[in-house]
């Protein structure tokens, strides 16, 4: 039952989500607005509108006239049923500050999206959105059996489970000592729900070949295909091939060899070269490995003819991943949820994929140690890209990077329990104290924005200010 106390627990929430959106509406809102508030959440799981509070932090409650009289609440209710058929509750909360009304909306059916006048939407950030297409398709894919628990062979024998996995990689990655009979690693394989005993044989899972084949051909073309794919350019555009690598180990089999692979391609990071006086590769080998076990881990398998790439340019590398992200960009160094969790909880447990909500931040924390522009995070209608700049001159970077630099230093400061200052920026771009003036309009620009702002908790002083994001 929604009540003052669920309306206060509310207002104290660090920001709005999927499943929780407010808005003033002081005087009236929208219908049509309503019926696609009503959808986007309901497309996300279900989740409350709310009316008469303000929808920037800090929240408060200013008080509500829309729908104000019983009828008009039993109008809209029934309207709600015969648009988008689904039963939404309303509750309206008498608050000290004003009324504040409630609407409850829940989960739309299994695989089932919602839509109102053929828009599937779904909430980004603010905003309200059309639904991807990889997004679509899992929820299509809702109540048939999981990818990952699909069959890549059925009726196999015993000796071709061991033919086809390699099976003392997974062991030693698990730090268990390899089994003295094969009953032995059929059964572990079995207990991991990774092979399945049927009355003609042993069924090999998708998530079993996806991790541990020795090749991926071996089982089908389609698996084969979700081997990442590594190119490497003469140039910074796409003219002339050095190299074309396509893979075909599963992942936790090849995950070592496929990182020292790139960073290997790297160009050399002449300015981190003259502080330490030996060779380094352009990219920090811990950034370029967390980005690619994300890309792997994140990437749609319901995608078809799609994979990991992983793109190196003598001033980049871009390692893009078929789907789109389930929360923004921005949210990427402090938030995590995964379309893969079985994958993930897996990957973990063998080492390659740290642990939940862990890896962008130790991206940009490596990519501040080597001097680098800020990684970009970009999302296209079917790919998730993430992009490693090669060394830049702070004099020679671009405005869009100066501010990205900003808000990720001021994300990452804020995870590490810490607040960004003029002082800790001007360190991460490597500048003097007679610089701090420059620093402040890249905070200023920042700011305005939208990305960061004052932590006002701390000081009013602007010599000695702090900053948060802005989700903080």
């Amino acid at each position: 039952m929604i009540s003052l106390d669920t309306l206060n627990r509310w207002l104290s929430v660090p920001a709005e989500s999927e499943h929780l959106e407010f808005k003033e509406a002081k005087q009236q809102f929208d219908t049509t607005k309503l019926l696609r508030y009503c959808v986007a959440l309901a497309n996300e799981g279900g989740g409350h509108l709310v009316l008469g509070v303000s929808d920037r932090s800090p929240r408060r409650v200013v008080g509500t006239q829309a729908f104000a009289a019983a009828t008009d609440r039993n109008d809209i209710k029934a309207r709600i049923v015969d648009k988008l058929h689904i039963r939404v509750d309303v509750a309206e909360l008498a608050h000290a500050d004003g009324r504040v009304l409630v609407f409850e909306i829940p989960p739309r059916p299994q695989g089932q999206p919602l839509e109102i006048d053929g828009a599937y939407l779904m909430r980004a950030g603010d905003d309200l959105v059309p639904m991807t297409p990889d997004h679509l398709r899992r929820i299509f894919a809702e109540g048939q059996p999981d990818w990952f628990a699909q069959a890549a062979k059925a009726n196999a024998s015993a000796d071709e489970v061991i033919a086809l996995l390699d099976t003392q990689t997974y062991f030693d990655l698990s730090n268990l000592p390899y089994p003295t009979s094969r009953d032995g690693v059929l059964a572990r394989l079995s207990g991991e729900e990774l092979i399945a005993s049927t009355p003609t044989g042993w069924t090999i899972s998708n998530l079993a070949a996806i991790l541990l084949a020795k090749r991926l051909d071996a089982f089908s073309p389609t698996l084969a295909r979700k081997a990442p794919r590594v190119v490497i350019y003469e140039g910074i555009d796409k003219t002339q091939t050095r190299e074309d690598k396509p893979g075909n180990r599963g992942y936790a089999v090849g995950f070592e060899s496929l990182v020292d692979f790139v960073h290997s391609a790297a160009p050399l990071n002449r300015s981190v070269e003259q502080v330490v006086r030996e060779e380094v590769k352009m990219f920090p080998k811990q950034a370029l490995r967390e980005l690619i076990a994300n890309a792997l881990v994140h990437q749609d398998f319901l995608a078809s003819g799609a994979s990991v790439m992983i793109e190196m340019y003598a001033d980049r590398v871009e390692i893009s991943n078929p789907g789109t992200p389930p929360i923004s960009v921005e949210r990427f160094i402090d938030e995590y949820r995964s379309r893969n969790e079985k994958l993930a909880d897996l990957m973990r447990r063998l080492g390659i994929c740290e642990e939940k909500g862990s890896g962008v931040d130790k991206v940009v924390k490596a990519v501040e140690a080597f001097q680098l522009p800020a990684p970009d995070f970009r999302v296209g209608e079917t790919r998730t890209t993430a992009i490693l700049l090669a060394h830049q001159d702070f004099s020679v970077m671009a405005k869009s990077d100066r501010i990205r630099a900003c808000y990720q230093h001021c994300c990452l400061m804020y995870v590490s329990n810490q607040r960004m200052s003029n002082q800790s920026l001007r360190q991460r771009f490597g500048l003097p104290e007679s610089k701090a003036a420059t620093v402040s309009l890249v905070i200023g620009a920042a700011k305005e924005a939208g990305l960061i702002k004052a932590d006002e908790s701390e000081t009013s002083s602007t010599r000695y200010a702090r900053y948060l994001p802005f989700w903080a």
